[in-house]
């Protein structure tokens, strides 16, 4: 997205614009929860945050803070997990469109603490961000992809429905890359369905990159 539609939605969209037009619920709960956290305690939170982007183990480091900060496991869990979504939707974005005063506006908007958000700017935009970008985006929920797909027309002869006697479906079998196997059946008429769709889906996704607001910019 261009820079200055990124900064759009940053500064007129009413703030909150690297976030998306609904600010996530676990963002929301963190923010007015860390109001009642202390410095010392919210850099802490931060640090073990950023180390669970980076893929590193973190439980012992949680279940310190949690014997040493008095917060309950439910605290600290909507904490944990409200920076992670922000700081991963933050690094998702470039530098070179994401800048870091519509950074804090935002963060300014959803009322968090004036140091904290100098503390999550020096993770987004200081020397933290190329290992955390990264890892954010590497660690994305993937599903598995198919490495295999074969597929057969077929007609019912016998069967204990009349309705399906002799109409043709067609049989798929997939394999994915986490090594499981799927095998289905398809009536025709869905399958027209699904194919309809389908090139629906990508005739919408064609219009929306001849928008000349979707289109980089210089």
């Amino acid at each position: 997205m261009a820079a200055g539609a990124a900064q759009g939605l940053g500064e007129g969209g009413g703030g909150r614009g690297f976030l998306g037009p609904r600010v996530p619920a676990e963002v929301e709960a963190m923010a007015r929860g860390v109001q009642d956290v202390g410095k010392e305690t919210f850099r802490r939170l931060l640090k073990v945050t950023v180390s669970a982007l980076e893929g590193k183990d973190c439980r012992e480091s949680v279940r310190l803070i949690a014997e040493s900060a008095n917060l309950s496991e439910e605290q600290l869990a909507f904490l944990i997990s409200g920076m992670y979504t922000l700081l991963r939707e933050a690094l998702r974005l470039p530098l070179s469109t994401f800048k870091q005063e519509v950074f804090k506006e935002d963060l300014k908007e959803l009322r968090i603490p004036e140091d904290f958000i100098v503390d999550f700017s020096s993770v987004v935009f200081g020397n933290r961000r190329p290992p955390s970008e990264g890892t954010a985006l590497v660690q994305r929920s993937r599903l598995p992809s198919i490495q295999d797909f074969k597929w057969r027309v077929d007609v019912a002869i016998s069967t204990s429905s009349l309705a399906r006697a002799l109409q043709p479906s067609i049989l798929m079998m997939m394999k994915l890359s986490d090594g499981t196997a799927h095998r289905f059946e398809v009536p025709v008429a869905k399958f027209q369905e699904l194919r309809y769709n389908v090139a629906l889906i990508l005739k919408e996704m064609n219009d929306l990159e001849k928008r000349s607001i979707l289109k980089i910019q210089d």
